[in-house]
């Protein structure tokens, strides 16, 4: 059984997606095919939506990466969103490279968020505040330095 024909023009959609929130053009092609629009009417509607600059991946990266900072994420989960999203891996690389985020700062301040100035006083506490930060997107020598931190004073 197929899907009826949208009521909407997929350009109108597009349109429609974008204006509540910016979107990956892959992320776009998926939704509206998702809602029964052809090859032709979905690349129509990404073309008509690049063309006055409302679809931009560029743009989408720079948002993510910002938000993702904002939200205590590292820089492996904010990259492994925007792959999910299907962000191309050189736009990724350029907005990671054009963000000025000390990832080690960011770690620290995430951990002080988190944990606060409590003991880690078990293998246990070590290994759960670990696990916390590897979820969040840090690398392990982020984790140590945001964690060991207090050591250092």
């Amino acid at each position: 059984m197929k899907k009826q024909a949208p009521k909407q023009s997929a350009k109108e959609t597009a349109v429609g997606y974008l204006s509540r929130r910016d979107h990956a053009e892959k992320e776009l092609c998926q939704k509206l095919k998702g809602r029964g629009y052809s090859e032709q009417d979905v690349a129509a509607a990404i073309a008509y939506c690049q063309d006055y600059n409302w679809l931009d991946d560029a743009r989408y990266a720079s948002m993510m990466v910002r938000n993702g900072v904002g939200k205590g994420w590292g820089a492996l989960r904010i990259k492994q969103e925007m792959k999910m999203k299907g962000v191309h891996a050189t736009v990724i690389s350029q907005a990671m490279d054009e963000v000025e985020v000390d990832w080690f700062e960011h770690a620290r301040d995430v951990a002080q968020r988190k944990f606060g100035n409590s003991e880690m006083d078990t293998p246990k506490e070590k290994a759960r505040r670990f696990r916390f930060m590897q979820y969040r997107g840090f690398d392990f020598e982020q984790i140590q330095y945001a964690l060991n931190a207090e050591d250092e004073y």
